[in-house]
């Protein structure tokens, strides 16, 4: 276009001066002058009625044409420029229609002063919007009668000018009838001169799916709120997140306590949690019934139920644990299981319960004892004083029996005057009788119902398992067989299924028997065993030995007769025997000047533990008139040890009184040498089963080893046990000091002792006495 405008002005230049020379020829320059201007398409200048100079029109006339070509370049320029402004609106509208078209927003532009409304509709489901209203807000009657005054009040605040801009949430009519829920967004734009808005644009948003997630999420909220269970939300490490208001009612705990804390089970350790985060991550859900404590210290059940929430890409990112206060449910579920595994007249545990508990124990293999017991000729008594009386009986030995058990899930009633108990974990005979034995001793003792003092029996019959039965319904037959022939064999007493069980017990209840009846007939005698220097052959003391001579059965052995003994506690009784009698022989010994040293004397764990050993020792030595220097007591590792600091304070009290303390069997218990330097010992005896070893080179180091241990702690040592000249030879090369074996002397009755100590002083030097000082 430029390039024709040059053009057009190149060709007018030389018509134009052939007119100016035409012109000037004609003498009429006016006329020229407009003649050229009506052909250039410009405004006639009328001034120009000058008298031009005829050299000087032609340069006017070029400068014109050079202006009118630049105003022609100028107007081109604009309309290039306003071309290219035109494109880039119609790329910003166009950016601008695809936005909101792509938001799903629609424009809106009201304008207040004529009352139109414009929008640019890009919804699927339009709202029934006019283009005209008059109404405030625009459109009333397609707002939701609900929603008018509170969009009505926002909107005048905005005009008003106290909120920066207008928004509300509300519902619109749908042109199908329905109700959409939108987001209306707007702002004043213009105003007139007084400040009164006069046209407001904005958007308004289809939130209609928003609005139904929120309402789900409200939804949601509420019910977790208000649900009677407790939730906790956790991270993967149980840090707390967010709790309900159940949480802080069942634990009361409140929020602000717990967020962000570790989820803590106060009567669980760490790794409890710890356990269950495993089961999490790899199952995805655990559940289990739980205790803990509430803020006041009460406890309580809870029914515990954790989950995992996954996120988009199924990573697990939190826990939520749900539970529920069961308490009162298990309390429930407690009285229902009491009344129907309970037996309705004494309250002790039904056959229901003891064939299920009997079951178990068989199906998990776990030994144990089975007592079926009832009372003989119970049937006279319900007969002879009635019903009523014989249910108090029952009533009465109920509550009496329950407190020898202890625990009284162990006794069952299973109907009638039939009873049993379930001693589990145990085939220990020893056991077994002891409650065979404190059951009749407690069904004998006399019973005071309704002024009448009845003496009742039992009959107990006594099965093992696996021994006598591999099935509940053997073991209860079989046990039921022994009770019959417990009261066929006279009734008031024990007995086993099994025969040699039954044989063991009867021999260990008469061996009992007839230790009490020893006891009382004097059938325990004292012998003793000399104890010889090793360096000059001399006699330097003894050790009383306990003998148990029947009239009938003649010797019982030692082994046989202290376990038991030991085990009922007659040991005690025993050892007085024997301390008293060993006294008096040895004080018999001295006033005729055959003996001038030590007796040892044997002390079992039961006698020193007694509270009054100290004072009993006295009462002995004071009634033989022994002088305590002439006593020496012998003490085993377990005795000592087991209560190391009482041990020292009773030893302290007999070393004071000038009593020689030994320890005996030195090696074979668990004896702390950080004790051992504690303990005020005078001698320590090493074991025959160190001394039978000395023929090897470790049993043989193991001699040295004590020997020196002893004389490090300045204690005089006794090898007991000694039988062969080699072994007398290594102990004397040793350095040991007294033996006492078969070597020299067996254990001698108190006369043939007498006659062993005549025998020493007749063929050896006397032996000075011992210093009391010692």
């Amino acid at each position: 276009m430029a390039l024709t405008a040059l053009a057009i002005l190149y060709n007018l230049v030389p018509i134009a001066n052939l007119t100016c020379r035409r012109v000037n020829n004609n003498n009429n320059k006016k006329i020229g002058i407009n003649a050229i201007l009506s052909c250039l398409g410009l405004v006639s200048l009328p001034c120009l009625a000058i008298d031009w100079q005829n050299t000087a029109l032609p340069y006017m006339l070029s400068s014109i044409l050079l202006f009118s070509f630049g105003a022609l370049l100028l107007a081109h320029l604009s309309i290039l420029k306003m071309r290219r402004y035109q494109n880039r609106l119609e790329q910003s509208e166009e950016r601008l229609r695809l936005s909101l078209w792509g938001s799903g927003d629609e424009l809106w532009d009201w304008n207040i002063s004529s009352g139109t409304l414009y929008r640019s509709s890009s919804w699927q489901h339009p709202v029934e919007l006019k283009p005209e209203t008059n109404q405030f807000p625009p459109n009333r009657e397609q707002i939701h009668p609900n929603d008018i005054e509170r969009v009505t009040e926002q909107l005048y605040q905005h005009l008003a000018g106290t909120s920066p801009y207008f928004e509300a949430a509300y519902r619109l009519r749908a042109s199908d009838g329905g109700w959409i829920w939108v987001l209306d967004r707007g702002k004043v734009v213009s105003t007139d001169t007084d400040g009164v808005a006069t046209r407001m644009t904005g958007t308004l948003k289809n939130i209609q799916l928003l609005k139904h997630t929120e309402e789900r999420l409200e939804l949601f909220a509420r019910c977790l709120e208000n649900i009677s269970d407790a939730v906790v939300i956790c991270d993967t490490n149980f840090v707390v997140i967010e709790v309900n208001h159940s949480f802080t009612a069942i634990t009361g705990k409140t929020r602000e306590q717990v967020i962000k804390k570790p989820f803590d089970l106060a009567m669980y350790p760490n790794r409890f949690l710890q356990e269950i985060g495993v089961v999490l991550q790899s199952q995805g859900t655990w559940q289990g019934e739980i205790q803990d404590q509430r803020i006041g210290g009460e406890i309580y059940q809870a029914e515990l139920n954790f989950d995992v929430v996954k996120d988009d890409h199924q990573h697990i990112t939190q826990y939520v644990a749900v539970f529920s206060d069961i308490s009162e449910r298990k309390l429930k579920e407690a009285e229902l299981s009491r009344l129907a595994n309970s037996d309705t007249l004494t309250g002790l545990p039904n056959r229901a319960l003891f064939s299920s508990e009997l079951s178990r124990l068989v199906e998990r293999e776990v030994k144990h004892a089975l007592l079926v017991f009832d009372l003989d000729n119970f049937k006279k008594i319900n007969d002879s004083l009635g019903h009523q009386l014989g249910d108090s009986l029952l009533i009465k030995l109920a509550e009496r029996l329950t407190i020898l058990t202890r625990q009284k899930e162990r006794l069952y009633r299973l109907g009638g005057d039939e009873f049993a108990i379930l001693l589990e974990n145990t085939n220990d005979i020893h056991t077994i009788t002891s409650m065979a034995k404190e059951l009749i001793k407690q069904i004998n003792l006399p019973f005071f119902i309704n002024q009448h003092e009845l003496a009742i029996t039992s009959s107990i019959g006594i099965v093992l398992y696996p021994e006598d039965g591999t099935d509940p319904e053997a073991l209860l037959r079989n046990a039921d067989t022994a009770m019959y022939h417990a009261k066929s064999d006279g009734a008031n007493r024990y007995l086993f299924f099994n025969d040699s069980m039954n044989k063991l017990a009867v021999k260990r209840l008469q061996l009992e028997n007839l230790i009490r009846h020893g006891l009382k007939e004097d059938y325990f005698t004292v012998y003793y065993q000399p104890k010889m220097d090793i360096l000059s052959g001399q006699l330097v003391g003894m050790e009383a030995l306990v003998r148990f001579i029947t009239p009938k059965r003649g010797l019982i052995s030692p082994a046989s007769f202290i376990p038991v003994s030991e085990e009922t506690g007659q040991i005690v009784e025993i050892g007085e025997v024997v301390l008293r009698k060993a006294c008096m022989d040895v004080k018999r010994w001295i006033d005729q000047g055959l003996f001038h040293g030590r007796v040892a004397v044997n002390l079992s764990v039961k006698q020193f533990m007694l509270p009054y050993l100290c004072e009993q020792i006295d009462d002995v030595l004071q009634q033989s008139e022994l002088p305590s220097y002439h006593l020496e007591l012998e003490i085993t590792e377990g005795t000592v040890m087991q209560s190391p600091k009482m041990a020292i304070d009773t030893m302290k009290k007999l070393r004071a009184r000038g009593i020689h303390l030994a320890m005996d069997d030195f090696g074979t218990g668990y004896s702390s040498l950080a004790y051992l330097k504690q303990f005020p010992l005078n001698t320590l005896k090493i074991d025959k089963a160190f001394i039978d070893d000395m023929n090897t080179a470790r049993g043989r180091n193991m001699v040295d080893t004590i020997v020196t241990i002893a004389h490090n702690l300045s204690l005089t040592v006794v090898a007991e046990g000694v039988e062969y000249a080699e072994q007398l030879q290594q102990l004397k090369q040793l350095r040991c000091e007294i033996i006492q074996g078969y070597f020299y002397s067996k254990p001698l009755s108190a006369a043939d002792f007498t006659q062993f100590l005549k025998d020493q002083k007749q063929n050896k030097p006397k032996l000075a006495a011992v210093p009391a000082a010692i």
